[in-house]
């Protein structure tokens, strides 16, 4: 009996040798497999469904003219999908070194390698200034942290948040599927401020701006009048606003932002469309 329990012992120590020593056992004993509700730096990490996916990525209208930047990339899937579906370029940037390693392989298997990547880093530290496109699933304190640098993108950024809000930042749109939501935000122009508004033909004006976001107010001034604006919308560097003379013509301008300039056309009842512009 002594013998025979030796004989199993000895063929189980090979067995298990030859195991432990196999490079395909080690590789998959030791590869990462994220766990839902595994803690993170900031977060815990939830996957967003591909329904929620699909549907930030089409409320931020994204192309393959875009570069999409997802600010805690989890397992990589909304890059991937920018890639894969959108032909986007895309990168994800994950705090977690494990977890970022997964996501770069899932990348590599999903055949996205030429337009997607993975970088492990903070988002709080890492650049992510060049993206026309930001998808995110954090925690609304995290959200309104970073707020003050998405306001400062590029114009016409659009910023899609899985489940969070930015507060007093309303949304341009909010989706829902499956009891889930997702918001985006189209980072305004900043036309706050005075402007000296000139209308092909030699009228000009003061033109006043309130901004706080893309909600805008304002009024022109006509001799001894503050006419104030109507209709004042402003999406990215988009903007319109209509005011009444003091001759009672309505007044529809429709124009664009960059930087201190606006500048576009104005409709004044059935008249021919004219050119405005306006500087700070």
């Amino acid at each position: 009996m002594n013998a025979f329990r030796m004989v199993v012992s000895a063929a189980t120590a090979a067995l298990l040798s030859a195991l432990l020593f196999n490079p395909a056992f080690a590789q998959k004993s030791s590869e990462f497999l994220p766990q839902i509700g595994q803690p993170g730096k900031d977060v815990i990490w939830v996957p967003t469904p591909d329904e929620i996916v699909e549907r930030m990525l089409r409320m931020a209208q994204t192309t393959p003219n875009d570069y999409v930047i997802d600010l805690g990339a989890g397992d990589g899937k909304i890059a991937i999908a920018a890639a894969k579906k959108f032909g986007a370029r895309s990168l994800g940037i994950e705090y977690d070194s494990d977890m970022a390693k997964h996501a770069q392989v899932n990348v590599v298997k999903a055949g996205a390698a030429d337009r997607a990547s993975i970088l492990q880093g903070d988002i709080f530290a890492v650049d992510f200034m060049s993206a026309t496109v930001l998808t995110m699933y954090l925690l609304p304190a995290l959200n309104l942290k970073l707020r003050p640098t998405i306001l400062s993108m590029k114009p016409g950024t659009r910023v899609v948040s899985h489940s969070f809000t930015m507060e007093d930042w309303e949304a341009d749109e909010v989706s829902s599927a499956d009891g889930r939501r997702a918001y985006l935000w189209i980072v305004p122009a900043n036309v706050h401020g005075s402007w000296k508004l000139s209308v092909e033909g030699g009228e000009s004006y003061d033109l006043s701006l309130d901004q706080r976001y893309q909600k805008v107010h304002g009024h022109v001034t006509l001799g001894s009048v503050r006419a104030g604006l109507r209709q004042v919308s402003l999406s990215g560097t988009s903007v319109n606003f209509t005011f009444v003379d003091n001759a009672g013509e309505r007044r529809d301008f429709t124009g664009y932002v960059d930087g201190n300039l606006m500048q576009g056309t104005l409709r004044t009842g059935d008249r021919p469309e004219v050119r405005w512009s306006a500087t700070k």
